[in-house]
């Protein structure tokens, strides 16, 4: 059986957690790969919302494995609220379910003061991080300085790396934001605390587990977190999150071949949307753009801001498709899209007067685009109840059809609402 990755296609907040959540179901391991608690995935089953920042969302499903990979930097009171939060809903009954690499990076309270001090001095500049520490954990991996998961369990080891990484971080904290020094003892019992709550669910290297299922034929599925768009290399720099979101991230973050990826699925919405500062080209300062982030119920499961909305951008989806191997599309939120008279397709740009059709690689040069569209009719018929994508209004496949073709690859999924079972499926993925 393949390996398959789901990542988001466009700047995150696409509906990756509803895709990986009905995927799961037939999946034996879930690998979130990289990320923090900076993203949000929402599963709605049953009525019932579950909101997850670190947890695969294949946690719902109790016979398969979630394991938390290298590449991911770990927030461990969050991850523990989150434990604690689905063992009140029954839905985490034993700790081998949920299994986190002693790889994975552990993002410490200084990384969050530096995080938001940094955004505080930036002013009207600010990047628009989450300020969960997520960027200043990083950085302490490429600089191996970084405290990992297996330090937990080893006091000693604990206690060295703090006095190390205090040492610095205080003099930063102190002397160029002004703020008052953090306690080693502190930290240090906390931590403590935290390694006896979370000692059951830790793997030492969860790349051989992988590996010992895709060996077994087993169905082993890849979750990103953020989008292709945010990648620290291949997304609009510098409004960018601080790891790879490209499914070729999967490999290096969760210790697998490239040959182990069989299928990589794009999950993009309808329209567009980004929360935050940074280029936005098909963004909607109107009425429009109010109406569907409305519709859409469009505010950030991690922060609760509102997301900037605007139309479909073609343009972007492309580079998407190539940039990471794309082999099909899950479209998501369509149903947001009934009752307008008219839609707009982004299909190229123009830029200081001449069309590209090609995404920009600089973001200066992403602000100055302007979008061409394609205009298309719109539908008005409700999609509640549509199982399959013959029973779509005309006008809503007709839109459908156009993204395939010049994409020139096919929309595998089709999700109609925001629950499990408000899902088309053209074919089956695994």
């Amino acid at each position: 059986m393949p390996g398959i990755v789901v990542i988001g296609a466009q700047w995150g907040d696409e509906g990756k957690g509803k895709v990986v959540d009905v995927f799961s179901k037939e999946a034996n391991i879930v690998v979130r790969y990289q990320g923090g608690n900076n993203a949000g995935h929402t599963l709605v089953v049953d009525g019932h919302k579950t909101v997850l920042h670190l947890i695969p969302s294949g946690v719902l499903h109790p016979k398969c494995t979630c394991i938390i990979a290298n590449g991911v930097v770990l927030d461990v009171e969050v991850l523990l609220e989150e434990i604690e939060a689905l063992k009140a809903k029954g839905l985490l009954k034993r700790p081998e379910q949920l299994l986190v690499s002693d790889g994975a990076t552990l993002i410490m309270p200084y990384h969050k003061i530096i995080d938001q001090s940094r955004e505080e001095r930036l002013g009207t500049e600010k990047i628009g991080t989450t300020g969960r520490g997520i960027g200043p954990a990083y950085e302490d991996r490429a600089s191996r300085k970084a405290i990992l998961f297996r330090d937990l369990f080893d006091p000693k080891a604990l206690r060295q790396k703090l006095i190390a990484g205090l040492e610095e971080k205080n003099f930063l904290i102190e002397h160029y934001f002004r703020k008052p020094a953090l306690k080693i003892d502190e930290i240090y019992e906390k931590f403590l605390g935290y390694a006896k709550e979370l000692k059951g669910h830790r793997i030492a290297d969860p790349s051989l587990l992988i590996a010992q299922n895709l060996d077994k034929k087993k169905k082993v599925l890849f979750e990103g977190a953020q989008g292709t768009l945010l990648d620290l290399l291949h997304g609009t720099y510098p409004y960018v999150t601080s790891s790879n979101t490209v499914a070729g991230g999967a490999c290096s973050a969760a210790g697998v071949g490239p040959k182990e990826i069989q299928k990589v699925i794009g999950i993009t919405k309808a329209y567009t949307t980004r929360v935050g500062t940074g280029p936005f080209p098909t963004e909607l300062h109107d009425h429009t753009g109010e109406l569907i982030q409305k519709k859409g119920h469009e505010f950030g499961a991690t922060t609760g801001r509102r997301r900037r909305c605007g139309w479909l951008d073609l343009v972007a989806l492309k580079y998407a498709v190539r940039v990471n191997g794309i082999t099909s599309i899950a479209l998501m939120k369509i149903d947001v899209l009934t009752g307008f008279d008219t839609l707009k397709i982004a299909t190229s740009y123009t830029l200081d007067g001449k069309t590209i059709t090609e995404f920009p690689t600089s973001a200066h040069d992403l602000e100055r685009v302007k979008p061409v569209y394609k205009t298309f009719k719109g539908w008005s018929k409700s999609l509640d109840g549509v199982r399959s994508k013959s029973r779509l209004p005309r006008q809503a496949q007709g839109y459908i059809q156009f993204i395939e073709k010049f994409l020139g690859i096919r929309c595998d999924i089709i999700s109609t609402g925001p629950e499990r079972d408000e899902t088309i499926w053209i074919t089956s993925l695994f």
